[in-house]
């Protein structure tokens, strides 16, 4: 894998990792035309304990999501192909441990990706399923209100850049990174009204990585529920100083994704 630096015109560096069929836990780098370099997983987290986040999903094309209602999937546009009829995904939920028997896995029937995204912005995807999953779903949240402090990161992807993705859920807490570092971090890079950065700035050593793409970014509500602020996008490298993460700031396109999940 190349890790050269980032240069203000390269591609976005997306957090995913292609699986064939079911679950892989090698990582396979994909990268966007003219990309240098790719993420990994949660970097710098600890193990997730059975139903600690039971919204958790994982999609066979190796990327996470968040069960959105119980029969649909929140996740990020570039983890998906096209809008339309879908069954090639496997959803895996219910477990930390992709190995166990008591895994719930379900075929999706759809797709439906955000209208007009290009590979820059605009990165949420819904997945319908062929049936609902009965475990706990993760709000989104529809205002900026929580759009700070500290969030919870969580997946199946690497724990280190240039790893392998995992078999059992990891988790992180990562601190909010304002617009104005974050834009200076990546040379103007960012769409600070569709983006949010979170991260170490200057320390790194914790972040999202390769398999966590699509994957919630949440933290709890002023009635203590969990609330998702964030979908994993993309970044430079894994946990590396100065280069935060950058996830979809959910905020922004509720209502988008409100009025795309009724239509499915």
């Amino acid at each position: 894998m190349n890790t050269s630096t980032k240069k203000k015109s390269a591609a976005r560096f997306l957090k995913r990792t292609l699986a064939a069929g079911a679950v892989a836990l090698a990582a396979v780098s994909l990268q966007p035309a003219g990309a240098n370099a790719a993420p990994a997983p949660v970097v710098g987290g600890t193990r997730a304990a059975q139903g600690e986040f039971p919204f958790m999903v994982r999609l066979s094309m190796g990327c996470g999501g968040a069960l959105y209602t119980q029969q649909i999937v929140l996740t990020a546009a570039h983890c998906v192909g096209a809008s339309g009829n879908n069954t090639s995904i496997t959803a895996t939920a219910g477990v930390v441990d992709l190995n166990s028997s008591s895994a719930i896995k379900v075929k999706s029937t759809k797709v439906l990706r955000a209208p007009g995204y290009n590979g820059s912005g605009k990165d949420w995807a819904l997945i319908k399923l062929a049936q609902p999953i009965n475990l706990p779903t993760l709000k989104i949240a529809e205002t900026t209100a929580y759009n700070n402090g500290t969030f919870t990161v969580a997946g199946w992807g690497a724990t280190r850049e240039g790893g392998s993705q995992q078999r059992y859920l990891m988790k992180a807490t990562v601190p909010f990174v304002s617009d104005a570092d974050c834009q200076a971090a990546y040379s103007g890079d960012i769409i600070p009204s569709e983006e949010i950065c979170a991260g170490r700035l200057n320390v790194g050593g914790v972040d999202t990585c390769q398999g966590d793409s699509g994957g919630p970014m949440f933290r709890r509500d002023n009635a203590g529920a969990w609330i998702q602020v964030g979908i994993v996008s993309w970044g430079i490298g894994c946990a590396r100083p100065d280069y935060p993460g950058v996830y979809t700031e959910v905020s922004t396109f509720a209502a988008a994704i409100k009025s795309a999940a009724a239509g499915m």
